[in-house]
């Protein structure tokens, strides 16, 4: 009878610490993703702030022909950053970023004078903001 007393014992105390372990481990592994998500989120926000201050210099720049508030060093600093931000989001985003970088290279020069950079320009931060914003709905 003790016997069986003490297995029963010996196998509450096993399952309770399976059931402690497997708990721990659960707590862990929703921390991690918990922090992953904040972090996706705040670079992902912290973009669309720049993809917009972006847009408004380049709509300061082509049709109001203001070259201090359309300024292309300033731009180029955007574009670097949202770079920089997009490599802490997922792979999408990260790669319409780079398509943007692309672009400003190729047009930063021509936003002036010429209507198709401009629109390439904002179709483009316009991809960026649509691929943020599907990623920010499938955040756990």
């Amino acid at each position: 009878m003790q016997a069986q007393k003490f297995k029963i014992y010996q196998m509450t105390a096993i399952f309770s610490m399976l059931f402690a372990l497997l708990g721990f481990s659960y707590n862990v592994w929703r921390m991690e993703v918990t922090e992953e998500n904040s972090n996706i989120r705040t670079a992902c926000f912290e973009i669309l702030l720049e993809l917009s201050n972006l847009e408004q210099q380049i709509y300061a720049l082509h049709y109001d022909k203001d070259q201090i508030a359309g300024n292309p060093r300033k731009g180029w600093v955007k574009v670097g950053l949202i770079a920089d931000l997009s490599t802490l989001t997922k792979d999408s985003v990260k790669e319409e970023a780079q398509e943007l970088k692309d672009i400003w290279s190729s047009k930063w020069d021509k936003i002036e004078y010429d209507q198709s950079a401009t629109n390439n320009m904002v179709t483009q931060i316009e991809a960026v903001r649509s691929e943020i914003k599907l990623v920010l709905s499938t955040l756990e």
